[in-house]
């Protein structure tokens, strides 16, 4: 990475408030634009979303704990866990 010299870049105003906080190091100035949560830029998320409410579905339609577990290749636990967050959140935007 190669850095760009404060005062060829910057307005002197600018300059002279940023030497209150640092001089003669190098900062980081990160890009602009908002961060991606995880699994939101390929479709991560809205996978495992859709497939916890299938889960939370079939739960509801009978499937027992145990079977949703081998049908996911997920832990008892884990189906749980995803059963109380799905009935959380349709009970909180009801």
């Amino acid at each position: 990475m190669c850095y760009k010299n404060g005062k060829d870049v910057l307005p002197k105003e600018l300059l002279k408030e940023l030497q209150k906080y640092v001089q003669g190091e190098i900062i980081y100035v990160p890009k602009s634009e908002e961060r991606k949560s995880w699994g939101e830029s390929n479709g991560t998320r809205e996978a495992i979303r859709e497939r916890n409410l299938q889960i939370y579905k079939l739960y509801n339609e009978g499937m027992k704990i145990i079977e949703l577990s081998d049908k996911f290749n997920l832990s008892e636990d884990s189906i749980r866990k995803i059963l109380f967050k799905v009935n959380k959140n349709i009970r909180k935007n009801s």
